[in-house]
C-alpha cells in the first residue's frame, strides 16, 4: 500500500495528457504526425520516465510500414529507445526513484512526452555521456550484443563482417568487435563511408557499390572467409553471404530489407559446417532483455564511460520533426544514429 500511496502522490503531480508522434496512417514518413495522448502510468516494476531523447532505428520505420506491429500489452506509439528523467515509480522499483537519469529499452512508446519501461530494463547513463547521447543506446547495444556475441559467439582473434556498417547497428558493431579483439571488415555504400567506417576500427570498408564483398574478405583472410557475419540485408546477399564464411562459420540476421524469400543452396552449410540464425529483440521476454542489459552493464558500460566506444551521431530533430528524422533514415545517407529531441 505504501508504493501504492508514493505512485499516486508522484502522478498527482504530474500532467493527464501528453505531446506524443503517432502513425496516422502505414506508408511513408508523412504518416507520422503529433498527437495528444494520456501520460502513462507506470505498473509493477516500472518507471514513468520524462523523456529527454529518443533513437531512430529501423524496426521504427518497419512500424511506420505497417510491416512490425508491437507485441501484445506494448504502446502503439513507435519508439524503441529513450533516455530521461524518472517521473515516477510504480509499486516493486528498488533501483531507482524520481529525478534519477537514465536511459530504457522499450517494446514502445518512446517517441512521447512521457513513456514507461520495466525497470529491468533501464541502465544508467554512461560516465561523461549527455541525454542525447545515451538515447542512441539502448536498442542498438542490446541487439548488438545479443546478436554478435550471445548468439553469434564472436572472440577475439577470429574475423567479423558486418553488412551496412555505417548504420547505427553497424558503427556500433564495429566498434565492439575491435574492442574485444576481432578483426572487423564491413560494407557500406559509398567510399566517404568506407573510410568513416574504417576510422572507426574496420579494418577494410567495402564499397558494395563497386567491390564484391566474398573476393575481398575472402582475399583479406587468405581465402578462408570470415567465422561471423552480422546482416540485416538478405536476398542474393544470403547465398553470397554463405560462400564469405569460413569453416564453422555463423551468420546472423536481424533483418531481410532486401527481401526474406530467395532461392538457396544450403550444400555450403553442411561442407562448411555453417550455423545459420537470428533474432528480433522487440518481442523477447522482460527476464531475456534484462539478462542482456545485466552482460552490457558488465562488459560494455565500462567502455562506454572509458571513451573506448561511443555512439557515433548523425543528427537530431525535434520530437515534432519525426517526419524528417524519418526521411533522413530512408534516404540511408547518414552514419551513425538519428535522435529525437524531446
Amino acid at each position: 500500500m505504501e508504493g501504492l500511496r508514493c505512485m499516486e502522490n508522484n502522478m498527482t503531480s504530474l500532467p493527464k495528457t501528453m505531446t506524443a508522434i503517432e502513425i496516422k496512417e502505414f506508408g511513408g514518413p508523412e504518416g507520422l504526425v503529433l498527437a495528444t495522448r494520456p501520460v502513462p502510468e507506470p505498473g509493477h516494476d516500472e518507471v514513468l520516465i520524462k523523456v529527454a531523447a529518443a533513437g531512430v532505428n529501423r524496426p521504427d520505420v518497419l512500424q511506420r510500414k505497417g510491416g512490425y506491429a508491437p507485441p501484445p500489452g506494448a504502446s502503439d506509439i513507435p519508439g524503441l529507445e529513450v533516455s530521461g528523467t524518472v517521473a515516477a515509480a510504480g509499486s516493486g522499483v528498488t533501483k531507482y526513484k524520481v529525478g534519477d537519469q537514465l536511459c530504457a529499452l522499450l517494446a514502445g512508446g518512446g517517441y512521447a512526452e512521457y513513456c514507461v519501461a520495466p525497470e529491468a530494463q533501464c541502465l544508467d547513463i554512461p560516465k561523461g555521456f549527455d541525454l542525447v547521447q545515451a538515447a542512441a543506446l539502448p536498442e542498438t547495444f542490446f541487439t548488438v550484443w545479443t546478436n554478435v556475441f550471445d548468439r553469434g559467439h564472436l572472440t577475439g582473434g577470429e574475423s567479423f563482417l558486418v553488412h551496412g556498417g555505417a548504420s547505427g547497428i553497424g558503427t556500433t558493431a564495429i566498434q565492439l568487435a575491435k574492442a574485444f579483439g576481432a578483426r572487423v571488415f564491413t560494407t557500406a555504400s559509398t567510399d566517404e563511408k568506407c573510410r568513416a567506417v574504417e576510422k572507426l576500427g574496420a579494418e577494410r570498408g567495402i564499397n558494395y557499390r563497386a567491390e564484391d564483398f566474398v573476393e575481398v574478405v575472402k582475399e583479406m583472410t587468405g581465402g578462408k572467409g570470415v567465422n561471423l557475419i552480422l546482416d540485416m540485408v538478405g536476398g542474393d546477399y544470403i547465398q553470397r553471404n554463405i560462400s564469405a564464411l569460413a569453416v564453422e562459420g555463423r551468420l546472423v540476421y536481424i533483418a531481410f530489407l532486401g527481401g526474406a524469400e530467395v532461392k538457396v543452396n544450403f550444400a555450403a552449410m553442411m561442407l562448411k559446417r555453417l550455423t545459420i540464425t537470428g533474432s528480433t529483440l522487440r518481442p523477447q521476454s522482460v527476464q531475456a532483455k534484462a539478462d542482456i542489459g545485466s552482460r552490457l552493464e558488465a562488459k560494455v558500460w565500462p567502455l562506454l564511460s572509458a571513451g573506448t566506444v561511443k555512439p557515433v551521431m548523425d543528427s537530431t530533430f525535434p520530437l515534432a520533426e519525426a517526419a524528417a528524422a524519418h526521411r533522413r533514415i530512408d534516404d540511408s545517407a547518414h552514419i551513425g544514429k538519428i535522435v529525437l529531441t524531446v
